[in-house]
């Protein structure tokens, strides 16, 4: 009689997931009136802004990466990185790609290195905290200009991601200082083939480039139809109203428009839709709306995380380094946010 419970318990944990799948199939037939347009709108997302901006910078960094540019920048920018993050020069590279770039390029450049060991098990865990952000290209222009109308608001939030992406690498020098996994043997093999690669058939090192970013462009684009999917199945079948209700009482004690809870919980899902969500909401105080983007910005969202965790799942590295680092990420960048809105009278955009 005692060990019932025991048995349902591992019985519901063995059949979660393919419940929560057979559930979701239901959903798409019952709620496909509106998830088909939704799908569609996925796919125009994709097709129209993602894969302009993100896919040649997938096939650039492919063609560094056999080349000896990783090497380079390692000689050049070890003295910066190592006493700032605790990861050898070559990291430069993904610090500085993953800042230009976008997700989920900085995640990929750091399973790259590990898959070559150019970096310790360690140093690309670190790595991973913070070389993962969302590009300019995406905040100041697609963010900024286009959703908040506003270039400044723009720039404000990719300084203040910036900070956060450097303080997050900052604080994380210390994941588990004192261990090394790293092998300069393989380092060299793996310098020695770059050196050969450069010199032979450039043709068939760029087909490869563009074959792998092919394939990472279209996991991408799978994820955003499949959160575009479940969003609309949120919000028709009224659990997205559902979780407004729940969280409508904590947003009127902090005195907070209750309008902001449904653009939060679609944005942990999937970015782009949150912030589009948040940025249309008519407030006075626009600071509000702000400093939440600015948190999801650095957070990323759900659909990001599982992005990237299918890109590390050819590797031994632990998704637990960018999980943290990215929460952090995002509760320091609403905070510069905030501190900049007050400390410079000009940044403050709220209507009096």
């Amino acid at each position: 009689m005692i060990a019932r419970p025991s048995i349902y318990v591992i019985k519901l944990k063995r059949n979660l997931l393919p419940m929560l799948f057979l559930g979701f199939t239901f959903c798409l037939l019952i709620f496909s009136k509106s998830n088909l347009p939704a799908v569609k709108s996925g796919l125009a997302l994709w097709a129209n802004s993602v894969v302009p901006s993100l896919f040649p910078f997938f096939v650039a960094t492919e063609l560094l990466m056999k080349t000896n540019m990783i090497t380079l920048s390692g000689n050049l920018l070890n003295r910066y990185m190592k006493p700032l993050f605790n990861i050898r020069g070559e990291g430069a590279f993904a610090f500085v790609m993953g800042i230009i770039s976008g997700y989920p390029v900085g995640a990929k450049i750091a399973c790259n290195f590990r898959q070559h060991n150019i970096c310790s098990k360690e140093e690309c865990e670190r790595l991973l905290s913070f070389t993962n952000n969302s590009g300019p290209l995406f905040i100041i222009g697609t963010v900024g200009i286009l959703m908040f109308k506003n270039t400044t608001i723009g720039i404000l939030l990719f300084v203040t991601h910036l900070f956060a992406c450097i303080t997050v690498g900052f604080l994380f020098r210390f994941w588990k200082k004192g261990k090394n996994t790293f092998s300069k043997t393989s380092l060299h093999s793996f310098e020695t083939s770059k050196k050969f690669a450069c010199f032979s058939n450039l043709g068939e090192i760029l087909a490869q480039s563009i074959t792998s970013s092919i394939s990472t462009i279209c996991l991408i684009g799978g994820f955003i139809v499949i959160f575009s999917s479940i969003l609309s199945i949120l919000k028709a079948s009224g659990c997205l109203d559902f979780l407004t209700a729940v969280f409508s009482p904590l947003f009127q004690l902090l005195h907070i428009d209750t309008n902001f809870i449904a653009g939060i919980l679609t944005g942990l899902l999937e970015i782009t839709n949150g912030i589009n969500t948040i940025c249309a909401i008519a407030c006075k105080k626009i600071s509000l709306n702000i400093i939440f983007v600015a948190f999801l910005l650095g957070f990323g969202g759900i659909s990001i995380l599982l992005q990237v965790w299918s890109i590390i799942s050819k590797t031994d590295l632990s998704m637990k380094p960018y999980v943290y680092g990215k929460l952090l990420h995002g509760f320091l960048a609403a905070f510069y946010t905030y501190l900049f809105m007050n400390i410079f009278p000009f940044l403050n955009f709220d209507l009096t």
